[in-house]
């Protein structure tokens, strides 16, 4: 792992997390919401710390809520979205304001994204409203007939499943 990378784990107290790189929460809003999807009340609003250290990636992945991706530091992170059926993908570049970059992305509720960082390691952060819970998280790996079909559409994203 990059000098600067295993730094920030340490420092910011992070840990794995279940779809790739290390994640610490760092707020989670006092507010209670009630989704009206027929989930139970969640938080208003969550956020963490997310690293991708090179060689990790953020797993295919859907939340029940919307999340908002927000660069902090490092290599530019590559942002893969498709949309709940995956007939679309889009693929964004998160990093310092640029050419084909931006500090800032949405993934829209029940999306499903992957990640990479573009070098040595992307730190970023996800807050997510209404408030992330893990049972409103899904892997796309859990899923094993839809991963077989992105294998077969996609085989060059299948390092994400």
């Amino acid at each position: 792992m990059h000098p600067r990378a295993a730094e920030l784990v340490a420092t910011l107290e992070l840990r794995p997390h279940p779809e790739g790189g290390y994640y610490r929460q760092v707020y989670k809003s006092a507010f209670i919401v009630d989704p009206q999807d027929n989930r139970p009340a969640r938080s208003a609003l969550t956020t963490i710390y997310f690293l991708l250290p090179a060689g990790q990636v953020s797993c295919w992945h859907s939340v029940a809520s919307d999340e908002v991706w927000h660069y902090y530091e490092g290599a530019p992170l590559e942002l893969l979205v498709a949309d709940a059926s995956f007939t679309t993908l889009h693929n964004y570049r998160l990093g310092a304001v640029g050419p084909g970059a931006a500090p800032v992305h949405v993934v829209a509720a029940h999306e499903w994204q992957a990640a990479r960082s573009t070098g040595d390691y992307t730190l970023v952060g996800c807050t997510v409203g209404p408030g992330f819970d893990f049972a409103d998280f899904l892997m796309l790996r859990d899923r094993p007939a839809d991963a077989a079909a992105i294998r077969a559409r996609w085989p060059q994203l299948s390092q994400f499943v």
